[in-house]
């Protein structure tokens, strides 16, 4: 009797645990988050990367997949190395996610100086990869790419590109470039795309290669023009405006869009995380977003994330190389 009541009081004990187990499990899943979102920036307000964060805060706040409306925080300088030593240093804070630009940040995981490894971070989910355009001041002498090409050869670095930083997508572009062609540009980096885009519409420098977004307020009053697109296929919003490959130059190169947490996060906030991004990405107003500015939408949750970023390592030496922020 007192044997089969013993085995009887270690299963209900069992029972007990396993139930609460689960319970203390799914009750951090639903907790999750227990406070606003930060998302960290590492652009200037109006560029790429935080017009990026803002619409997925303004998307998790209407379509209420959390309870208090996320907030924006942009570190910018050092090319996205003061945004990335901020979330670092945030470890095991699930409440803090970064905006990622892959270009920027390739650029200083490959770079030993700053001290970055992909475990210094959480991947959470990849969204789309944003093109890069060649656009230029509405009143500038160049009616395709190949002129500007060609011009960028003839006088070599008398021809001033304006980037959002000396490490990005639009610099990376333009690496590329000069790689396939023998051009050469002068560069000047600014705080966002968008600020680079201004100093083009105002006519103070001559050719950008940031995103579409970025430029599409002085499009639409006519102060820039756009010669070129960086991706697979034609922009819907520049149907007559044809890709690199179709101008001759065979480039495709873009601003992947992404999230991460720190690292040391707890794996249910993380596995909450990424599910609240999943169903933000299935939205309508992601899906309208995406389509005004062009996306090319390639959902890739955690694991895929983070392959994608050890995959592409190689490839920012090269350039990392090429422009002295890293040695042979």
């Amino acid at each position: 009797m007192n044997t089969t009541a013993n085995r009887r009081r270690i299963c209900c004990t069992s029972v007990i645990i396993v139930a609460t187990g689960c319970s203390s499990t799914l009750a951090l899943a639903q907790a999750f988050p227990s406070q606003p979102l930060e998302f960290v920036a590492h652009t200037a307000p109006g560029g790429g990367t935080d017009q990026f964060a803002r619409m997925m805060a303004e998307i998790l706040t209407r379509e209420k997949l959390v309870s208090q409306s996320p907030q924006i925080s942009n570190r910018v300088g050092g090319g996205g190395a003061i945004a990335y030593s901020y979330v670092k240093g945030k470890r095991g804070d699930p409440h803090v996610i970064l905006t990622v630009a892959t270009g920027t940040f390739l650029s200083a995981l490959t770079r030993p100086d700053l001290g970055f490894t992909i475990d210094d971070f959480t991947p959470l989910a990849f969204f789309a990869m944003d093109p890069q355009i060649v656009a230029v001041s509405a009143d500038t002498k160049f009616n395709n790419v190949k002129e500007l090409i060609e011009a960028a050869k003839r006088e070599p670095n008398t021809i001033v590109s304006a980037i959002a930083s000396a490490t990005g997508s639009g610099r990376l572009f333009q690496y590329m470039l000069e790689k396939e062609t023998g051009a050469k540009f002068k560069y000047v980096s600014f705080k966002s795309g968008s600020e680079a885009g201004t100093a083009v519409a105002g006519g103070h420098i001559q050719v950008t290669t940031e995103n579409l977004s970025e430029v599409a307020p002085h499009l639409e009053s006519k102060k820039v023009r756009v010669l070129a697109v960086t991706g697979d296929r034609r922009m819907t919003a520049l149907p007559a405006v044809p890709t690199m490959k179709e101008a001759g130059y065979p480039i495709v190169v873009g601003t992947g869009r992404a999230f991460a947490m720190p690292a040391g996060v707890p794996k249910e906030a993380a596995a909450a995380m990424e599910g609240i991004l999943k169903r933000a990405f299935n939205s309508k107003i992601w899906k309208d977003y995406s389509a005004t500015n062009n996306f090319e939408d390639n959902f890739l949750d955690g694991a895929q994330f983070r392959k994608y970023i050890e995959t592409r390592r190689e490839e920012f030496r090269g350039f990392l190389l090429h422009v002295g922020l890293l040695k042979k």
